[in-house]
């Protein structure tokens, strides 16, 4: 298990779609096991393999104390409308205001290829599409009409925005 580099904006291979992962053996593992180790001593809370320069539809999500390990996600169903703050470990350094599902239901794999089901709303719900939009080549900031619409926030940025504390520490991933 080791801290892979995390890919940055501007890197090609943040926009490559994720292969379907069809073989559970000891790449996909390792690959599981070094995107958990990355997201936890980064930033963040989640990560999804092309931002460690793999395309492959596999991404980790860590919130609340609880890791979400999912290999083939699809959101089933999705509901309400949720806008809020979001950042990325590939776009260091800004948040934006997104709009995305309040609350959706994924259907995976987990790291043996056993069908899971995950449920989330707020962060973990948030952090859920964040990933999967990475596994598609999207990025959060494709949503936005500008890029004007980026707020900028320093490592040590204490300030907040909008009454909310710096994101500057936790992006989604």
């Amino acid at each position: 298990m080791s801290v892979r580099p995390i890919v940055l904006l501007g890197d090609p291979r943040l926009r490559l779609k994720g292969e379907t992962v069809d073989s559970f053996g000891k790449y996909l593992h390792e690959l599981l096991d070094d995107l958990t180790h990355t997201v936890r001593h980064a930033p963040g809370v989640g990560l999804a393999a092309p931002q460690i320069g793999e395309a492959v539809r596999a991404c980790v999500i860590d919130v609340g104390g609880q890791l979400h390990q999912l290999v083939n996600p699809r959101i089933v169903r999705s509901d309400g409308d949720d806008r809020d703050l979001e950042g990325c470990l590939s776009i260091p350094g800004y948040v934006a205001y997104v709009t995305r599902r309040e609350k959706v239901w994924v259907v995976a794999q987990n790291r043996v290829g056993k069908k899971i089901k995950v449920a989330g709303s707020g962060l973990l719900g948030r952090a859920i599409q964040h990933e999967l939009d990475h596994l598609d080549g999207k990025l959060y900031i494709d949503y936005l009409d500008s890029m004007d619409e980026l707020i900028a926030v320093g490592a040590g940025d204490e300030e907040e925005v909008e009454g909310r504390p710096s994101l500057a520490h936790t992006p989604v991933g």
